[in-house]
């Protein structure tokens, strides 16, 4: 039976690099991110090792709700079930809740936490059609403790995993199984110009492997939560 995954977020980082992971697994993807330059090389990268399978790239803004419905019914027209949904898409803006940029919180909240909600909730029917399904929530150590010039960002984290965990709780019945993934440190673009040694961080495909190992269990188990951290700690 042919697969589909639906990842947000996909051209960059822990997106892409389970993007690709997926796509050797044989998915059928459904992907979006905000730049198109950045995307349609994301497409062709991933076209290029995988020519078997099947890719839809949209551009869509997450936290532009109107963009958020138009991605669900493009979906809904492209396929009738899911079975895997990567809620990856994410927005940080450092600062501390005293000092931090006026809107910090509410933009935050719209990308990491409101079109988690608003996408799974719109997606959910077709997870339920494949009666299996597995859903992935990127939240972020930010998420499990407080640090210093975490701020809003770590307000959202908490929030998503306060989401995850309820619809863990939700889906039980439907065989339908939900993970918190929760990162630390992890090389992407915007870790560009920081000072400590590259070889500190974690590579986007250390978070994705893990994910995808989860795949693989019977359907009586299921990995509520992966904790990810560099080796010689948080930075």
């Amino acid at each position: 039976m042919v697969k589909y995954a639906v990842i947000t977020g996909a051209s960059k980082g822990i997106g892409f690099a389970m993007a690709v992971a997926l796509a050797k697994e044989n998915f059928n993807l459904i992907i979006c991110a905000r730049t198109s330059t950045d995307l349609k090389l994301a497409v062709e990268n991933i076209q290029t090792e995988n020519p078997k399978i099947t890719i839809d790239a949209y551009i869509i803004d997450v936290s532009k709700p109107p963009q958020l419905e138009s991605f669900v019914e493009k979906i809904k027209i492209r396929t009738s079930y899911i079975d895997v949904l990567v809620n990856n898409a994410g927005l940080f803006i450092p600062g501390n809740i005293t000092d931090e940029l006026e809107g910090a919180l509410e933009q935050m909240m719209l990308t990491n936490v409101y079109s988690v909600y608003h996408l799974t909730r719109g997606l959910l029917p077709l997870i339920k059609n494949a009666k299996r399904g597995h859903i992935f929530n990127l939240g972020s150590v930010a998420g499990t403790r407080a640090y210093t010039n975490g701020g809003s960002y770590s307000i959202s984290k908490f929030a998503l995993h306060g989401f995850s965990q309820n619809l863990r709780e939700e889906l039980k019945p439907f065989n339908i199984k939900v993970t918190t993934v929760i990162p630390g440190a992890t090389w992407s673009a915007s870790w560009e110009g920081f000072e400590a040694p590259v070889e500190r961080l974690m590579q986007a495909d250390d978070i994705a492997q893990m994910m995808v190992a989860t795949l693989s269990l019977s359907n009586a188990a299921v990995v509520e939560s992966i904790t990810l951290r560099p080796q010689l700690g948080d930075l």
